[in-house]
C-alpha cells in the first residue's frame, strides 16, 4: 500500500492510501520496505502543489524514511538483502514499498534507533550544512536562529554543541525555555523584542555573525536586528508564511549578508559520495545519541488522516512519524 494523491489539494483531502504491487529489482535497482517516514513541511506543501517541486500524477510524498532491503537486482554491488538503509533523495517514502537504484541509498547502522533514524537525512543535514557552509566559526562562537524547537532548530543546538559552538535560541512558547536550556541552548528567550534584549545582555560583546532563519517576517528583523556588522542571516523555512523584507539600515549600516538554503537542491546537485561524506558522521552521532529529535506521536500509515491533521496542528512536541 502507498499513500498517493492525483491533485494538489488539502493534504487530508486529496491524500488516499491505496494498494500498489511494487515491481522487482532489476540489475542495480534494490527493493525497499519502508518502516519509518516523517511528516515534515515540505511534504504538506508539495501535496498542496505550494513546494519547490511540483508533483506529476499519480504522486506519493515523502521526503525521508528508513526501511530495509528486502530484494536486489542481479547487478547490485553495495547492498545486500536485509540491510537498514535510508532514501538520499525523495522518492515517495509514504509508501510500503520503494524501488530505485541503490545509489539513491545508504547504508545506516544497525543499532541506530529507527523512528530517529528515519529523519536523519532532512533535519540534521540541513543543521550541518548551514553550520558548515555559510560561515567559519571558531571554538566559542554563536549560532542565532528562531523557531528553535523545531527539527532542525534541535539538530543544530546538539551538532552546535558537539563542535564547540553556542547557540542563541528564539522560541514562541515559555514553556520551550526549560526544555531548550536542558538540551543544550546556552541561550534560550522568547521571539520578541523582550528577548533580543535578554539575549544582547548575555551574549554580551561577543559577535553574532550567523543567524538561521526559519520563520520570516517580523522574526527574521529580531534575528538581523541581532547579527553582527556583515553578519549572515541564512533563511531555509518560511513558517510565518509573510515574505522577508529588509529595512535599508540592515543592509547600508550593518552591511548584512542575505543567503538562502534549499536542502533539496545541495541534494540534487552534489555527488552521491559528498551526500554520504555528510551523512555519516550524522548517522554516527545519532546512534550514539548525541542528536536526538524529538518524536511527539508515531501513527500507523493506516491512521495518516489523523496524523496529518496533528501534524497541521501547533504546540506539538516533535515530530509526526509514519510507521509501516
Amino acid at each position: 500500500m502507498r499513500l498517493c494523491f492525483h491533485e494538489s489539494g488539502k493534504p487530508t483531502e486529496v491524500l488516499r492510501l491505496e494498494e500498489f504491487a511494487p515491481p522487482t529489482p532489476q540489475r542495480h535497482e534494490v527493493l525497499v520496505r519502508m518502516l519509518y517516514a516523517p511528516i515534515n513541511p515540505a511534504d504538506l506543501n508539495y501535496v498542496e502543489g505550494t513546494y519547490g517541486r511540483q508533483p506529476t500524477f499519480p504522486a506519493v510524498p515523502g521526503n525521508e524514511g528508513c526501511g530495509r532491503i528486502e530484494a536486489i537486482g542481479d547487478e547490485v554491488e553495495s547492498l545486500a538483502v536485509g540491510d537498514l538503509v535510508i532514501a538520499l533523495h525523495p522518492l515517495g517514502c509514504w509508501s510500503q514499498h520503494v524501488v530505485a537504484a541503490e545509489n539513491q541509498f545508504a547504508k545506516l547502522p544497525e543499532d541506530i534507533d529507527l523512528a530517529q533514524a528515519s529523519m536523519l537525512r532532512v533535519n540534521p543535514t540541513t543543521a550541518w550544512q548551514m553550520i558548515h557552509n555559510f560561515r567559519e566559526l571558531d571554538l566559542g562562537d554563536f549560532v542565532v536562529q528562531n523557531a528553535a524547537n523545531s527539527g532542525v532548530g534541535t539538530a543544530v543546538i546538539q551538532i552546535a554543541r558537539h563542535l564547540g559552538l553556542k547557540t542563541v535560541n528564539f522560541v514562541r512558547r515559555p514553556e520551550l525555555v526549560a526544555e531548550l536550556t536542558e538540551l543544550g541552548g546556552d541561550v534560550v528567550v522568547l521571539d520578541n523584542e523582550t528577548g533580543v534584549a535578554q539575549a544582547q545582555a548575555l551574549v554580551g560583546p561577543h559577535p553574532l555573525r550567523l543567524a538561521l532563519n526559519a520563520v520570516g517576517g517580523d522574526s527574521a528583523l529580531r534575528l538581523m536586528e541581532i547579527l553582527a556588522p556583515r553578519g549572515t542571516l541564512v533563511t531555509y523555512g518560511a513558517m510565518s508564511r509573510r515574505s522577508l523584507k529588509i529595512p535599508n539600515k540592515y543592509l547600508i549600516f550593518k552591511d548584512l549578508e542575505i543567503r538562502g538554503y534549499w536542502l533539496s537542491r545541495w541534494l540534487d546537485e552534489a555527488p552521491h559520495h559528498e551526500i554520504r561524506t555528510v551523512l555519516q558522521p550524522l548517522a554516527d552521532l545519532m546512534r550514539k545519541g548525541v542528536i536526538k529529535l524529538p518524536v511527539d506521536t508515531i501513527y500507523p500509515v493506516t491512521d495518516f488522516q489523523q496524523a496529518i491533521t496533528h501534524a497541521l496542528e501547533g504546540g506539538r512536541n516533535g515530530k509526526i512519524i509514519l510507521k509501516f
